[in-house]
Order: structure tokens, then C-alpha cells, then sequence
């Protein structure tokens, strides 16, 4: 037959032969094995790399059809297994470079043509060049060829992101691949001059204009994963280091040092004349002009490509004695840049914002780059250089004050790293910074006001630190007196800068802070008071000013006993000036009887709350400069004040000069601003309440009357609803952040206050407090600065915390408001009726607060008995009232006349219970805690959802009523709802209300809002039964009147109670079983805890449970009948058939039914639990990943299996195992479910095994060997393997004892052996590492751990290693590179741990298993460009943490470890000198092998200098200082005090 096709290559050579027919025949003789030919797979190459060739050349112009073809053989044939076997055996098959050419061409076309439709193939062909050696030889033996190819790909690569099509990864993938084999041939490149034009040529402009455009895109959905994730960070970092060994090796340092130095410098440092032969600065900006790229893009690529530009040079050049010409670098690369254009022309226009913000932003990186090298020495550019980069900086800082652009952040960015440089650069202009960067800077967005923030910090820390602030602040007092730019200038000083002024305050000497604050209060009495009247600008300087001098107060260190006597009396000469020459002229301006008709003026308002401001700091000041120092003496003393003054506590008290009737005109304007003015007098009243508060006798009517004011004050801007965030700046209050700055005041200071408010106050602040609390969500939404204050945040905070409880009065009061809006959500129609428990339950005539009064007021002593008297009637009229409300409640419920509610009233109702959850329930003092479990109750079984309502809202609102009445219950107050209630009441009450309501939730049952509704009515079912045995209290009644009425009940969609199965409900059914279950449970719970001296109590409960036994029965058995046929059981069944059968093995009176045929389990019941064991069997493997159901069913059998005698006949333990492994190798289940269930497999294996014969388990051990055979993997059925990988770590969690045991170990060198083989398959396909690979290292780690001492066969602990060694560790996702890592580690800790004996026979292996670990953490924990995702870094940490203990354990414990110490630390350091690792990643490497330095000794030391290559000889010596100078110093010191 050979014979016969012999002539295929005359064939194809034919002229006469069609393309058709050569192309079948092509394939044919590739892939047959009786067409001989000589070297025919060369001739075959040959054959389609020619016609491919001679089209491109124009030879033979084929169709394109028969061009697509030709590409598709030749990446069949590259890509075959029989190329690469071939390969492989060492056969010389090899292509022609005219390949690589046309490939070039093909691309070229490509790029020019702005099509990649057609292009896959030959990328699928370059990919598979490259990654063959001996093909890829076309390209890398022609490294032009190479650059040319990777320039194309670069170029489509910018095409493909630039438009809107999603981003595919084959492209990117040949790029990366590109990369690498060019970096690759670069390093080899021996004449670094033509590897710099290489690259400049051809690659530099292609490859920024690609990082620009991964940088900058932004990825959708549609764009693919892996290049989002993955290839386009490792592209970025291939072209960075690209660029850094093209343009900027060690070799051409001197070209440009000679190029950037002045040809005298450069003439003096040498010796001879020099002659430049390149010219690379000059080279490099050429690259960068306007042929880059397109004029759209092209500012922000150079912007982009400057910064990186001038990193790379710095990593290469950057030496102290480089530092001018790294300087010269930066300056023109700067010049590359369109801010220079501005520098030289002065046109702001010329730049865009959006350009000024890319511009600046790469300003800012070119300033940060010199900053942080140290590029920059004043004093030897000063001396050495005559200020040539003083000049250039100078320069910038001109450039950026001149232009300023207040509303990006990166022009203050830039400021501060020329203020970080030398403050000098900025200082002559001072006032122009302060001016545009600060006071008059419009910066309200939160991304430039941070780093305004930061800037002016750093400011303040200069000059605070060159004793220089009061020069700063001539200049700020300087701008502040200027004309303002803005009508309304922003705040001097935001929450950030005094907090930094505050930390600079305290380290300057007093008297500088002295100066400054004379300084401003001079130019205040002599420019601004003078003139403010009917001025606004002078009133808003006056408003700056006092500002000013507030912050300064309120942050400088205050005085005390130790403070020098010259500052104390210079202190009070300022108190007095302000006082005299400010605040009293300001209220003589302000208490002139014809201000009342200019109120509505601006000035008027800002001289108000510029004085009110002033007074409230100057009273502030003194009342705490008079207690901390005793060497002060208050301006307020020194006048004497009148009695009337001092006793009613009148404006003179504490602010001597002005009259109480001046001082209250001035409140009266001061109150008519809702602003800093009226919030300064509600500080002064708190103020006075303080002092009131510090006198031996306080006088009580003036503090209510103060508290009263305060509340009084906010009470009509609060009720508006209006409001905004407010930052917390007194003197930046507007009328919209009034309320805020009230309510902040208000319920910071409550406990201050509380105890002299009004009971109506404290109602006005419970409903404020609901009221805000119902708006909280929208003002969230709405308010996204995290740093301000809103009213929302304030209440929610106050809610939060402990103070409410605390509040008794205020707690009372605000539960009533809560329950008055219970009420108005009802509708208005039934409010006379059916809501008359919650209309009572809120109403304020009845003294629900009386019960707290008791114990707070006080009272003269004579009227202590008739007000005893009185009370204890108004304590017992609120019960009475709990009372009726109560036997209202239940009447109701058994009456059925619920209210209906609309979806919008059940959607509040909702809210106002999310606001009840936010309440510490279990703080309720008893009468509270009735009144709480009332109204929920009443809302549980007194209300119903419309029909059109959504069904999930009824659902959550049923179930937060549930969850908020077992918190109440859980309480300690809980049994005063039994005072009201009986118990068994409450039960049915919210049984039949359940029940009824059912009727809507039939088409949801299978939905996690069903569950978790079902789920909160079992466990208030069971808190509530366990309260009724645990108080002991008319046990018997309660129970047996609950369970008469469960056994009454039959769940149809009508009402509770019936007699026929009729109107069957399935949801209802559930409910009715859940009960049921509850129920017994908690009996049979009780029964098991009983003591043996109570067997009357015993028998007593075991006759209430037989009924309620029965009914349950019943109901499980015509559920399972009424059940649709090939339908799952439904979930709520398994547990009730759980409980039921728990029950029954309980009973104490025939433990030993299973003897006697007449015992307690009839046979109907055996036969019930039966067919239900075989249902469940029979669904679990079709269960997939319903956790929910298999957990439950897992339960089921597990106390099914552990009495055998209910097994049916013919049916053993192998046939649950058997459901088992096939539910485990079932397409949904996956190894996150398995291990959600782990521990629900486990028990019932154990009773499983416990039970079953040898015989069974030996056939369960040949169903475990079946699934480990190798066939399952070939023939696919990877979840065969995984079932049974799994089953046998479930196996060693069991005990095994006897011949099990004895035959589980004999088969575990097999299993062994069977795991390393399914490893050896899996991890051929990466998808298989997560499902196999992974849950066998665990398998093998557990199979260890559990074999010690009985695995004695060193070479089966040895087959480990080649598992360990097969596995993977790179190329993977981090969840699956965390799972494999660990298994590993486990593995190796396990050989480590229990078989030390084989470890040190097979050191080499452990070695090297463990020395992947290390590798691996190092490639991944390297330093990177782009950390990326903090969770993958957290992964990376966790796998460091663990090599970290395999060292530390290694060196604690293996002492016989220490001959291979010197081997492991050599290991060690040659890996860390090819990477630079993350610091947090390198404290836990450095800190494991420190342990193992610990065990080498001298020889070792000795031996490692000498043997280790240079580079790494030198990580080594590094390492070993540290640990000398960090870590055994430390140990010995530890050492020494150890006994």
C-alpha cells in the first residue's frame, strides 16, 4: 500500500491537482501512517510554507479561501502531537524564515487594513512557533525578524483596545509570548548601541502607546477575564522591562551623562576631547513628538511615558555622584511635556482642564520620583552648581501659582512636593499660596480637598518646625485683609487642618502662638471693627479673623500651675484686649435697637455670628484657663458683678461689661440667623449649665430653664426636615447644616441634660429621634462624604450605642412614638376597632414612664407617702392596661378579624420593625418589654397582606416579627409577658394566624425567603416551649391545651381548625409539621434530661406527646401520599420524620422495643420510617447542591442507620454508602458542598460502619478501589474519582477497629499508589486541579497523619513525594493556588509530624517538594507595579505565613535536619536574589530561615561564603548581618533570662 500513495508529492507539485484536492491529500499524508515518504513531514512543511510564501510574493495569487486553508494546515500541523512527538525524539524538523516573513506581512495587512476578523490562524500559527524551540529558531536566529513581529502585534494590540470591540485573549497571549522571547535574545545582545536603536526604532513608540492604553481602559464584561486580570499587568511590566534594558544599560550611561552635561563641565571631568557618537536623550524625545500617535491621545500618552521614562532611568543611573544628571534628565523630559509651552508662552488657554489634570498628574509622578531618590541636595546644588535646580524648581512653583487650578488635586499635590523639597522654592511666594491654595481656594469636592488638606499640613508643619509660623500667618492674615475673590470666602479652617493645627500648637513655644494671636486681634481693632458696620466684606474678614482666633484658642496647650508667669500675664492682657477692644464694641453694634430692620442683610449676619463665635470661645477659654492654672486671673474677676447677676446666673456672670439687656437684644438677632450665631448661644447656654453644674448647690430652675432654651432653639428648624451634612466647623454653619450642628450638640451633651429637660422635651427628642431614624436610609444614600456629620449618622450612632438604655425616660418615650406610628400605618378605616390594642398601647395619658420617675425624682420628704400612694395606683393602671390590651389581642385572633394591610403600609411596618431590631431588646424594663411583645403579637396574628401584595414582604415581615419576639423572649424580662399572656395562648394565637395566613405562600415554597420564615417559626416555637418547662409554672395545662389544639389542626387553605384533608395546603402542612417537630423536640429534649427519681413527670409528658406523635404520623404519612409523583420531598418533612423517630428511640419506659413484638414502635411506624429511608436514598444522588436538603436527609440517616434492625430486609449499609458515592459524583456537586457537609457524611459513616459486617465493609472498600482506578480519569468521569477520593478521607475519619481496620490499612499502599496516578492524569488539565488534585492532598495528608506508626513501609510514605512533585504551582487562580499550596504544605507537615524516619531517607525529595513552596510564594510574592486584588495578597500572605512554620518547625524539631541546614538557606538566598519581595511577605521568609540560620555553625557559614556565586554571595551576607544584628541578639537576650 505504501506504493500506492508514493506519488502524493508529485501530486502536490502538480499544476493540474486543485488547491481543493492538494490540501485533502496534505492532510491525509500528515496524518496516515502508510503514506511513506523520505522526511515527509518536512516535505509536507515545505510544501505549504512554499505556496503560502510564493502567494505573498505575488508568485501564484491564491484566493483567499485557499489562503485561510493553507494557514489552517500549516497550524494544524505546527500545533499536531505528531510534530511534538517527533520533535521530542530529536528529529530535525524546522521552517524557513520566509515563514516568519509572511507572517510579518500577513500582520502588517492586518493593522493597515484595520480588520482582525480573519487573523486567528496565523496568530494561532506564531503562537505555535514560539513555543516550539526548534521552530521558533526562524525568529530568534533573525532577531530583526523577532522585533518586527513584535511591533506588529503591539500595533494590532493598540488597535484592538482603542476601539469599542470586546478584548479577546488569543492576541494577548502570542504578545505576552512575544515579549518573553524577545526579552529573552535582548539579554543576550552583546552591542548594547544597537540594542538602544533596536528599540527606539521600532519598539519604544508601539510599546508606550500600548501601556497607555491598558493603563487608561476601562474593562467591561464583555472584554475577556484573563486579559483583564492577568496579561495586561504582565505585558505592562514585559514593556517596562524592556525599555529599562533597551535604553537605559549600564553601557550607555557615559552617552548621556556626555549629552546632558554642558560640553565645559564634561571638558573639565575628562581629560582629551570627547566625540558623541549618540545622542539618546535627544533620540528618546524625538520618539515622543507628534508621530507617536494620534493628536487626540498624544498629550496623555507622552504625559504617561515621561514619568515611566524617567523611573527607568532612575533605577538604572540613580547614584549619589549622578544626581546633576539625573537632574538634567528630568528637565528634558519635562521639556516633553505641554506644560513647558505654558512655562515659556504664560497662556493658561493653551490647556484644556482635562489636559491640565493628565499634565499635572505627571508633574506630580516626575516630582515624586526626585523626591524619594534624593536627587535634590540644597547644598551642594547651592555651592557645587550655582542653584541650577533651585531655578528649575523655582520655576515650576511660579509656573504653578501663576496657573492656578485649585480643582484638581494633583496641582496641590505638586505644591506640596516642591514645599517637601525646599520650602524655599515657594516662600517668595507665600502670600500667592496661601491666597490660591488655601484661603481663597475653591476646593469642596473631597478628592481635592484632601490634598489641600495634606498640602496646607505640610505647610504648617515647615514652619512650625522652623519656629517660622507667625511669618506664615502675617501672610494669611495679609490674604484674609485682601478684597475676597468670592463673595462668600470658604471656611479658614477645615476638620483635617485643625487637628493639624492642634498637633503644631503644642510644639511651639508659647509666646510665638502669642504673637500670632496679637497680631490678628490688633488688625482686627484697628482695620476691621472701625469699618464693619454696613460693610460685608469687612464682615466676612471679621468672620475669618475670629475664626482664626478660635481655632487658636481652642488648640494651643492651655495653661496650668507650671506655665511661666510672663505667659500667664500676658495671656490675660490678650483675654482682656479681646474682650474690651473686640467683643464689646461687636455687641454694642449688635444691640442697637435700629438692627431690627436690617436682619435681612448679609453683613449683619456675618458680624452676628463672627461675635457670637468670639464670645463663646472667650468664655470657653477663660472658664477653663481659670481652672487649670491658679496664677490666672479672669478679666471677669476683675470687675465686680452684681448679686442679682450672680444668683440668677445673668449674661454678667461670665461676661463682664455687657448688660442683660444689650445681651438679650443681641440673642434676639443672634436668634433670628440659623447659623453660627444661634448655634454660639446654644454653646454658651450649655457652657452655663457646666458651670451651674460645678457649684456646690445647683440651681434647678435655672438649669431647666437653660436645657429648655437649648431644645427651645432648634425646635422649628428641626421640624422643617430640611438639613444637610455638616463638618463639624463652628464657623462654617449654614442654615441647612443648622439642624445638623443642633442635633449633634443635643444628643452629644443628653446626659448633661437629660436630667433637668421636661417630660414633654423628652417626648419632642423621642420623636425627632424616630423621625430621623425613618429617614436615615435616604440621607445615607444621599450623603457619601464619610467624614461629616448628617443627622441620620448622628441618631443611628446614638441608637448604637449604650447611652439609650441607660436614658430610662427617653427609652419609655421613644418605644410609645414607635408604637403611635405602628398604629398610623393601619388604615384609617378600622383605627375605632381592630387596632385598638396598639392605639392604647401608645396613648400618653397613661404614665407608662411612672414606673422609672419613682426611683429619679425628687421629692420633699413629707410628701414621700400620698405620692407613694399615688403612683402605685398609676403603676398598677398601665398593667391593667397591658392586661386588656392583651385579652383584646387574643380575642382577635380567635375571632379572625385581621386588619389588611396595602403593599406601601406593610413596607412600613417593615421599616419601623428594622427600627425595633436596631433597639437593645433586653434592656426593657418590664412594663416596656410587655408593651414591645404586645405589639408585635398584634401584628403577627391581627394583620394580613392584601392579595395583590408581594409575597416575599409578607414573608420578611412575618419573620422579623418572629426573630424581634424571640429576642424579646431571650431577655431578662421575659416573664413579665407571662403576666399578661398565658402561655398557651400565645402559642395558638400565632399558630392559627400562621396557619390562615399559609394560604398565600403556595407558589414560594421552594424559595430561601420560605425557608428562612419556616425557620424563624421553629425557633420562636422551641424559645418559647423551653420558657414555659424552665418557669415551672402550670407546665402540664400550658402544654397540653398547645397540643390538643395542634392535634385539632389540619392544614387546609381555609381556617385553622377542620375536619376533613379536603382543602389540603402544602405550605401550611409544613408549618403544621414544623410545629410538630418543635414540639417534640423540646419534650423529648426535657424527657432526656429528667432525672431517674422522675418517672411520674415522665410518664406524665410521655402521654402528652403520644397524641401529638400520632397526629404527626398522619401528617407525614398523607403528605408523602398527596406528594407529587417524581417530585423531591419537601424539605420541612425530614426533620419532622427526624424528630419523629428521635421520639420514639427515646422513650424511656421500652428502650428494648426492638425484643418484644408488643413494645413501644408499632409496625406501622417501622414501615413509615422505612419507605421514608428509601425515598431518601432513592433522591439523594439527584439532590445536586441543595445544601439544605442534604444536610437534613444526611440527619435522617444518620439516626436511621444507627439501629440496624430498622434497615429493611435485603438492604445493608452498602447501599447508603453506594447513595452516597453517587450523590458525590453527581454533576452539580462540587468540593465547596462537600465540605459544607463533611461533618453530616461523616456520622453517618460512622454508624454506617459501626453496624455493618466485614464482609459489607470489605465490599465498600472494593467500591472505594473501583472509583480510584486510573480508567475513570481516561475515560472522563473526573467526579467518579472525586467521590471516591472523598469517601476515603471520610473513611479516616472513622473508627476503625478490628479486621476494618486491618483491611482499610492492608488496601492504603494501593490507595497510595491509585492517588498518585489519578494526580499524575489530573493535573495534565488545569480544570481537574480544583476537583481532583486539591481534595487528594488533603486525602494524602489525613492518610498520613492517620497512618503513623502503622505505615511502616518507607516506600509507601516515599509515593507521597511524587505526588507532591506532580502537582503544579503556577498558572493558577488564587483560590485554586491557596488549595494547592496548603495541601502541599499539609502533606509535607504530615511526613514531618508522624514518619521522621522515612523524612531523613528521602531528604532530597522533601527538599525539593519544599523548596517549590518557597519558590513558588517568592514569584508570588514579588513586588509588583499593580499589587492588585487585596484578597489575592492576603492568600499570598497566608502561604508565607506557612512556609514560615514549616521553618520553624524544622529547626525546632527535626534535630537530625541539621547536616542539610546549609543546603536550605543556599536554596534560599538564590532565589531571593532574582526577585524583590513584598516587605510583608519577606517578615515571614526572613523570619523561617532565621530558625534555620540557628542551625548552622561555623562550617556552614564558611562553606556558604565559598561556594555561593557572587551575586548571591552578597544576598547571603546581607541576610546573615540582619540576623546577627536582629534575631540573635534578640534570642540570646531571651536566653539569658531563661532558666
Amino acid at each position: 500500500m505504501a506504493a500506492i500513495y508514493s506519488g502524493i508529492h508529485l501530486k502536490l507539485k502538480s499544476a493540474k491537482t486543485s488547491w481543493e484536492d492538494k490540501l485533502k491529500l496534505a492532510r491525509f499524508a500528515w496524518i496516515s501512517h502508510q503514506c511513506v515518504l523520505p522526511n515527509k513531514e518536512q516535505v509536507l512543511l515545505d510544501w505549504v510554507t512554499q505556496a503560502l510564501v510564493s502567494n505573498y510574493n505575488k508568485k501564484h495569487e491564491l484566493e483567499d479561501e485557499v489562503v485561510e486553508k493553507l494557514w489552517a494546515y500549516l497550524d494544524n500541523v505546527i500545533h499536531s502531537k505528531r510534530l511534538q512527538d517527533l520533535l521530542k525524539s530529536g528529529k530535525t524538523v524546522g521552517l524557513s524564515f520566509s515563514v516568519a516573513e509572511i507572517i510579518n506581512k500577513r500582520l502588517s495587512e492586518a493593522y493597515s487594513e484595520k480588520t482582525q476578523q480573519n487573523i486567528g490562524t496565523v496568530l494561532s500559527c506564531s503562537s505555535g512557533i514560539l513555543s516550539t524551540p526548534s521552530l521558533s529558531i526562524i525568529y530568534t536566529a533573525k532577531c530583526e525578524l523577532l522585533v518586527d513581529l513584535l511591533s506588529k502585534l503591539s500595533k494590532l494590540a493598540c488597535q484592538q483596545l482603542a476601539s469599542d470591540d470586546a478584548v479577546g485573549s488569543q492576541l494577548f497571549n502570542v504578545l505576552h509570548l512575544t515579549f518573553a522571547q524577545y526579552l529573552l535574545i535582548q539579554r543576550q545582545q552583546a552591542n548594547p548601541n544597537r540594542v538602544f536603536g533596536r528599540v527606539t526604532s521600532h519598539l519604544l513608540q508601539p510599546c508606550l502607546l500600548l501601556r497607555h492604553l491598558l493603563t487608561v481602559r476601562s474593562w467591561t464584561q464583555a472584554d475577556d477575564n484573563h486579559v483583564c486580570q492577568h496579561l495586561s499587568r504582565e505585558i505592562r511590566s514585559q514593556i517596562e522591562t524592556l525599555l529599562q534594558a533597551g535604553l537605559f544599560q549600564p553601557e550607555l550611561f557615559s552617552s548621556y551623562k556626555e549629552e546632558l552635561l554642558s560640553e565645559q563641565e564634561s571638558q573639565e571631568k575628562k581629560k582629551g576631547a570627547w566625540k558623541t557618537l549618540l545622542l539618546p536623550v535627544n533620540t528618546v524625545q524625538t520618539k515622543l513628538g507628534s508621530d507617536l500617535c494620534e493628536p487626540a491621545l498624544h498629550g496623555a500618552v507622552v504625559a504617561g511615558s515621561v514619568s515611566l521614562l524617567y523611573k527607568l532611568f532612575l533605577d538604572s543611573y540613580c547614584k549619589a555622584e549622578n544626581y546633576l544628571v539625573c537632574f538634567h534628565m528630568l528637565s528634558r523630559l519635562f521639556g516633553c511635556l505641554r506644560l513647558s509651552d505654558v512655562q515659556e508662552e504664560g497662556k493658561s488657554d493653551l490647556l484644556f482642564p482635562v489636559d491640565w489634570s493628565v499634565e499635572l498628574f505627571a508633574l506630580e509622578q516626575l516630582l515624586s520620583l526626585v523626591l524619594s531618590n534624593d536627587i535634590y541636595n540644597v547644598a551642594s546644588d547651592r555651592i557645587r552648581h550655582k542653584e541650577v535646580q533651585f531655578g528649575f524648581y523655582r520655576k515650576l512653583a511660579q509656573l504653578l501659582l501663576t496657573h492656578s487650578q485649585a480643582s484638581i488635586p494633583a496641582w496641590f499635590r505638586c505644591l506640596k512636593l516642591l514645599m517637601s523639597l525646599n520650602h524655599l522654592i515657594v516662600e517668595p511666594d507665600l502670600d500667592d499660596l496661601v491666597s490660591s491654595a488655601w484661603i481663597d481656594a475653591e476646593a469642596s469636592e473631597p478628592r481635592t480637598k484632601k490634598p489641600q488638606e495634606v498640602l496646607i499640613s505640610t505647610v504648617f508643619q515647615i514652619y512650625s518646625k522652623l519656629r517660622q509660623f507667625p511669618r506664615l500667618f502675617e501672610e494669611v492674615l495679609t490674604v484674609i485683609c485682601r478684597p475676597a475673590v468670592d463673595e462668600l470666602r470658604p471656611p479658614v479652617f477645615s476638620a483635617g487642618l485643625t487637628a493639624k493645627l492642634r498637633e503644631c500648637l503644642l510644639e511651639l513655644p508659647p509666646n510665638q502662638i502669642l504673637d500670632i494671636l496679637c497680631l490678628f486681634v490688633e488688625k482686627c481693632q484697628t482695620l476691621i471693627i472701625p469699618a464693619v458696620d454696613g460693610s460685608v466684606d469687612m464682615a466676612l474678614k471679621l468672620m475669618s479673623v475670629c475664626s482664626v482666633l478660635h481655632a487658636f484658642l481652642f488648640n494651643m496647650r492651655s495653661l496650668d500651675d507650671v506655665t511661666p508667669s510672663p505667659v500667664v500675664l500676658r495671656t490675660q492682657r490678650l483675654m482682656a484686649n479681646i474682650q474690651k477692644g473686640i467683643i464689646l464694641p461687636l455687641m454694642e453694634l449688635l444691640q442697637d435697637p435700629r438692627r431690627e430692620g436690617e436682619k435681612s442683610e448679609l453683613w449683619l449676619r456675618k458680624a452676628s455670628d463672627a461675635a457670637l463665635l468670639l464670645v463663646y470661645t472667650w468664655v470657653e477659654v477663660d472658664a477653663l484657663f481659670g481652672v487649670s492654672c491658679s496664677k490666672y486671673v479672669s478679666p471677669a474677676a476683675e470687675t465686680a458683678v452684681t448679686e442679682p447677676a450672680a444668683r440668677h446666673w445673668g449674661v454678667s456672670a461670665f461676661l463682664p461689661g455687657v448688660k442683660d439687656q444689650s445681651w438679650r437684644r443681641v440673642m434676639e438677632l443672634a436668634s433670628s440667623f440659623a447659623s453660627t450665631s444661634k448655634y454660639c448661644l446654644e454653646l454658651l447656654t450649655l457652657q452655663k449649665v457646666k458651670m451651674m453644674l460645678m457649684q456646690t448647690e445647683a440651681d434647678l430652675q435655672a438649669l431647666q430653664h437653660a436645657t429648655a432654651f437649648i431644645l427651645e432653639s432648634g425646635r422649628s428648624t428641626m421640624s422643617r426636615g430640611e438639613s444637610e451634612p455638616w463638618d463639624g466647623d463652628i464657623s462654617a454653619i449654614t442654615e441647612l447644616s443648622y439642624p445638623t450642628a443642633h442635633w449633634h450638640l443635643v444628643m452629644s451633651n443628653l446626659t448633661i441634660l437629660l436630667p433637668y429637660i421636661s417630660l414633654k422635651d423628652v417626648e419632642h427628642i423621642a420623636k425627632v429621634l424616630l423621625e430621623t431614624l425613618m429617614l436615615a436610609e435616604a440621607q445615607e444614600a444621599a450623603t457619601d462624604q464619610e467624614s461629616s456629620i448628617s443627622i441620620a449618622k448622628i441618631s443611628l450612632g446614638f441608637i448604637h450605642s449604650s447611652l439609650l438604655p441607660e436614658m430610662r425616660v427617653l427609652h419609655c418615650a421613644f418605644l410609645t412614638h414607635l408604637i403611635y406610628q405602628f398604629a398610623v400605618v393601619l388604615p384609617t378605616t378600622t383605627r375605632d376597632s381592630v387596632d385598638l390594642p396598639l392605639q392604647q398601647l401608645s396613648v400618653t395619658n397613661i404614665p407608662w414612664h411612672e414606673e422609672i420617675m419613682a426611683s429619679c425624682k425628687t421629692v420633699d420628704p413629707l410628701e414621700i407617702p400620698s405620692e407613694n400612694k399615688v403612683q402605685k395606683d398609676e403603676l398598677s393602671l398601665s398593667w391593667k392596661t397591658l392586661e386588656k390590651v392583651a385579652q383584646c389581642i387574643v380575642l382577635l385572633a380567635k375571632n379572625g378579624c385581621p386588619v389588611i394591610l396595602k403593599e406601601r403600609q406593610l413596607q412600613r411596618c417593615l421599616d419601623l420593625l428594622e427600627i425595633v431590631s436596631l433597639l437593645k431588646l433586653d434592656s426593657f424594663l418590664p412594663s416596656d418589654c410587655t408593651r414591645c411583645f404586645l405589639v408585635l403579637l398584634s401584628l403577627l396574628v391581627n394583620t394580613r397582606a392584601s392579595v395583590s401584595c408581594s409575597k416575599l414582604l409578607l414573608l420578611k415581615v412575618l419573620s422579623t416579627c418572629l426573630h424581634l419576639l424571640r429576642c424579646l423572649q431571650a431577655g431578662r424580662n421575659s416573664n413579665s409577658v407571662l403576666k399578661v399572656l398565658h402561655a398557651s395562648d400565645v402559642l395558638e394565637a400565632v399558630m392559627t394566624s400562621q396557619l390562615t395566613a399559609c394560604k398565600f405562600f403556595t407558589d414560594v415554597l421552594t424559595g430561601p425567603d420560605w425557608a428562612q420564615y419556616v425557620q424563624e417559626v421553629q425557633e420562636f416555637l422551641e424559645n418559647f416551649l423551653q420558657m414555659i418547662i424552665e418557669r415551672r409554672q402550670s407546665v402540664k395545662l400550658n402544654l397540653e391545651r398547645f397540643m390538643s389544639f395542634l392535634v385539632s389542626c389540619k392544614p387546609d387553605t381555609g381556617a385553622a381548625k377542620s375536619i376533613d384533608w379536603k382543602n389540603w395546603n402544602p405550605a401550611a402542612e409544613q408549618l403544621l409539621l414544623t410545629a410538630f417537630t418543635t414540639l417534640c423536640h423540646v419534650v423529648t429534649l426535657h424527657l432526656q434530661q429528667l432525672p431517674e427519681k422522675k418517672l411520674h413527670s415522665v410518664d406524665v409528658f410521655c402521654a402528652l406527646l403520644e397524641p401529638v406523635v400520632l397526629q404527626m404520623v398522619r401528617t407525614v404519612e398523607h403528605g408523602l401520599q398527596s406528594s407529587t409523583p417524581n417530585q423531591p420531598l419537601p424539605v420541612a418533612f425530614i426533620p419532622s420524620v427526624t424528630t419523629l423517630l428521635k421520639a420514639d428511640l427515646s422513650h424511656p419506659v421500652k428502650k428494648d422495643w426492638q425484643k418484644e413484638p408488643s413494645g413501644f414502635l408499632k409496625w406501622p411506624r417501622v414501615k413509615l420510617y422505612q419507605e421514608f429511608y428509601s425515598q431518601i436514598l432513592k433522591e439523594l444522588p439527584c439532590a445536586g447542591s441543595n445544601l439544605q436538603f442534604l444536610q437534613l436527609a444526611l440527619q435522617f440517616l444518620t439516626v436511621f442507620c444507627s439501629v440496624p434492625e430498622l434497615c429493611p430486609e435485603k438492604e445493608t449499609g452498602l447501599m447508603v454508602v453506594f447513595a452516597i458515592k453517587k450523590l458525590l459524583s453527581g454533576p452539580a456537586i462540587t468540593t465547596q458542598v462537600i465540605r459544607s457537609m463533611e461533618m453530616e457524611l461523616t456520622e453517618v459513616l460512622v454508624q454506617v460502619l459501626g453496624n455493618c459486617s466485614d464482609e459489607e465493609f470489605y465490599a465498600i472498600m472494593r467500591l472505594v478501589l473501583q472509583g480510584l482506578e486510573v480508567r475513570n480519569i481516561w475515560q472522563q468521569k473526573a467526579k467518579e474519582v472525586l467521590s471516591a477520593v472523598t469517601l476515603t478521607k471520610l473513611l479516616l475519619s472513622c473508627p476503625l477497629s478490628g479486621d476494618k481496620g486491618k483491611a482499610f490499612w492492608f488496601a492504603s499502599p494501593q490507595i497510595i499508589t491509585a492517588l498518585a496516578l489519578q494526580t499524575k492524569e489530573a493535573c495534565q488539565d488545569q480544570a481537574l486541579i480544583s476537583i481532583i488534585a486539591i481534595p487528594i492532598l488533603e486525602t494524602v495528608a489525613a492518610l498520613l497523619r492517620q497512618g503513623e506508626g502503622i505505615l511502616v513501609n518507607p516506600h509507601h510514605v516515599s509515593l507521597a513525594f511524587s505526588i507532591l512533585l506532580t502537582v503544579p504551582l503556577d498558572h493558577l487562580k488564587t483560590e485554586d493556588y491557596h488549595g494547592v499550596f496548603l495541601g502541599v504544605h499539609e502533606v509535607l507537615f504530615s511526613i514531618v509530624q508522624c514518619h521522621p524516619k522515612v523524612l531523613l531517607k528521602a531528604a532530597p525529595s522533601f527538599l525539593s517538594s519544599f523548596h517549590r513552596l518557597v519558590v513558588s510564594v517568592m514569584h508570588e510574592g514579588r513586588q509588583k507595579g499593580d499589587r492588585g486584588n487585596m484578597d489575592e495578597f492576603e492568600i499570598i500572605l497566608k502561604c508565607a505565613h506557612l512556609v514560615e512554620r514549616m521553618y520553624t518547625y524544622i529547626a525546632a524539631e527535626m534535630e537530625d535536619f541539621t547536616v542539610f541546614s546549609a543546603f536550605i538557606v543556599a536554596h534560599y538566598v538564590t532565589e531571593l536574589q532574582k526577585v524583590t519581595l513584598h516587605p510583608a511577605v519577606k517578615t515571614h521568609l526572613t523570619e523561617g530561615i532565621y530558625h534555620i540560620l540557628d542551625l548552622c555553625i561555623e562550617r556552614d557559614i564558611k562553606f556558604l561564603n565559598a561556594s555561593l556565586p557572587a551575586g548571591v554571595r552578597q544576598v547571603f551576607k546581607d541576610l546573615y548581618n540582619d540576623y546577627n544584628h536582629y534575631h540573635k541578639a534578640k534570642k540570646q537576650g531571651e536566653e539569658k533570662y531563661t532558666a
